[in-house]
């Protein structure tokens, strides 16, 4: 059926108000669509906290989850947990990272040291953080040794996969073109291999990060007197399920915070491959 004229002057202003709200959001980038999603979840979890639809005990309301925060910043816990585990995140992320990108290079480079170690570190690479605690306790002890050993482990391995495969596969029409030019070898690595493999590094870094917070916490549920993984083993014992959500919302912002970091840095180095 036909629109009448008025019909089909009010259409376009009934769309224009939804126009509106998708040039906003889309406006808004990034953060304005990040912004949006945590209020509509946040929204949600209020709503079932009013409703009591699940107990207290067992999945605590946004406020609980704030008062819980709040108790563990006055008393100092908080602060002292967030440098301990900071400081054991960054000393084996550091450690990780620089032994997984020498390695990957000379794997991906060197085609006696890749035959040497790349079977050896296939095998390695899926057995999870959690379950090397026990040796790492063994060979290093309860103190800070273990630790940096289980979160540069995790780290060495993602770093050091994703730093070889983009070694390896250098397009050969690079390699034949800065030869036909007549390059040295060290001239070769540092302006064209290195160049091309560095978005594959990375990324590999940029995982690397997610994971030395996730193996972090598998450090600390073992022989650890402080720390955010040692206190929401302490929250466990207590079924103080408010300090869990609060540890658990921290730690995510906190490897968040890290991962665009990281991000950042590399959109700005690696300038050359933005596809």
């Amino acid at each position: 059926m036909a629109m009448t004229g008025t019909e089909q002057d009010t259409a376009p202003s009934r769309l224009a108000p939804r126009r509106a709200l998708r040039a906003s959001l889309l406006a808004g980038g990034h953060a304005g669509r990040s912004l949006i999603s945590f209020a509509f979840i946040l929204a949600i979890w209020a709503v079932v906290g009013l409703l009591r639809v699940v107990p207290e005990s067992i999945f605590p309301a946004p406020w609980s989850v704030w008062s819980a925060t709040m108790e563990m910043a006055r008393s100092g816990v908080l602060w002292t947990d967030l440098s301990v585990s900071l400081s054991r995140a960054a000393v084996g992320f550091g450690l990780g990272t620089t032994l997984g990108v020498t390695i990957g290079m000379l794997t991906g480079r060197v085609a006696l040291v890749r035959t040497l170690l790349n079977p050896f570190l296939t095998v390695l690479r899926p057995i999870p953080a959690i379950a090397l605690v026990p040796v790492a306790i063994v060979w290093f002890g309860i103190g800070e040794g273990s630790k940096y050993f289980v979160i540069a482990y995790t780290v060495f391995l993602t770093v050091w996969f994703n730093t070889h495969h983009g070694m390896e596969y250098i397009p050969e029409t690079y390699l034949r073109a800065a030869r036909s030019l007549g390059v040295s070898r060290v001239r070769e690595f540092l302006t064209v291999i290195l160049p091309a493999a560095a978005p594959h590094i990375f990324a590999g870094i940029r995982l690397g990060v997610a994971l030395a917070f996730l193996s972090l916490v598998a450090a600390e549920l073992t022989g650890a007197s402080s720390g955010i993984g040692y206190r929401l083993q302490e929250a466990r014992q207590y079924i103080r399920t408010d300090r869990m959500f609060s540890l658990l919302i921290i730690l995510g912002l906190l490897g968040a915070t890290v991962d665009l970091i990281v991000h950042w840095i590399g959109r700005r180095l690696v300038h050359w491959q933005q596809g």
